[in-house]
């Protein structure tokens, strides 16, 4: 949907006259495709152009970004069971250790087991977590985020076709009304 850029080919070629009957032809169908999408959206005026521009780009970004979110979350919970993990697995040990009242002797023999259970415990302190919750929990909650964040990703497709739909509308009416040939003078003549 975007018009041919005369800029991108090499100069022999844009001298060519197939090549200037080929733009005009691709210019031109573009300027159909972008009229055609703008009165489907009913997109009749440049505000309401850029509002759906602007709009498009929020709601992709607002989605991503809930994705991002969740993958920060899944992360946590992934770490939490991974602590709980190796919390529970040491109970036996660190109530053996307890019940020999701390001995150098049976801590020398277990110590990769006690300094797990000891860096689990600090990990759960950094949370502020006076109960642990259940696997369980932690589980059903790790399937929930996964199941927005497919829902996310099917509908982040549309949202992306629609927002480069809209963009390229965009892009494609300032070429034709001129906005972004007379934006770059201004900024040529502003550099200077």
């Amino acid at each position: 949907m975007l018009l041919a850029a005369t800029w991108m080919k090499p100069i022999k070629a844009q001298n060519s006259p197939g090549y200037e009957r080929w733009a005009k032809t691709f210019n031109l169908k573009q300027a159909a495709k972008t009229l055609l999408f703008l009165q489907e959206n009913g997109l009749d005026e440049l505000e309401k152009l850029d509002g759906a521009a602007q709009a498009a780009k929020d709601d992709y970004g607002s989605g991503q970004s809930r994705i991002d979110e969740i993958n920060i979350r899944q992360g946590e919970i992934s770490e939490l069971q991974k602590h709980i993990g190796v919390y529970i697995k040491t109970k036996d040990i660190y109530a053996e250790y307890r019940r020999q009242k701390f001995s150098n002797k049976y801590k020398s023999e277990h110590e990769t087991a006690l300094n797990s259970r000891k860096a689990a415990k600090a990990y759960f302190d950094s949370l502020g977590l006076e109960k642990l919750p259940t696997m369980n929990m932690l589980k059903q909650e790790y399937a929930a985020l996964s199941a927005e964040k497919k829902t996310l990703y099917a509908q982040r497709s549309s949202k992306k076709s629609y927002m480069l739909e809209v963009l390229t509308a965009q892009q494609n009416v300032q070429r034709l009304l001129g906005y972004r040939d007379s934006e770059q003078a201004q900024g040529r003549a502003h550099d200077r």
